[in-house]
């Protein structure tokens, strides 16, 4: 089977009730550790591109 022939499936993130009941239950503390934690992996996750394109847009110089 080729790539062109492969139907891509959405990536689907499901929480119960009870998980989100749990997750507002924490520390905010804890939740910002963990947000912040995950822009961490982002940032080095992009391309080296999109870094700069970030970076300028942050900084306020993005002509």
């Amino acid at each position: 089977m080729k790539d062109s022939d492969k139907k891509e499936e959405p990536l689907l993130y499901y929480k119960t009730k009870e998980d989100i009941e749990k997750y507002r239950k924490k520390p905010v503390e804890l939740k910002l550790m963990w947000l912040e934690e995950q822009m961490e992996f982002f940032y080095y996750a992009m391309p080296e591109k999109a870094k700069i394109i970030r970076d300028k847009l942050k900084s306020g110089r993005y002509n």
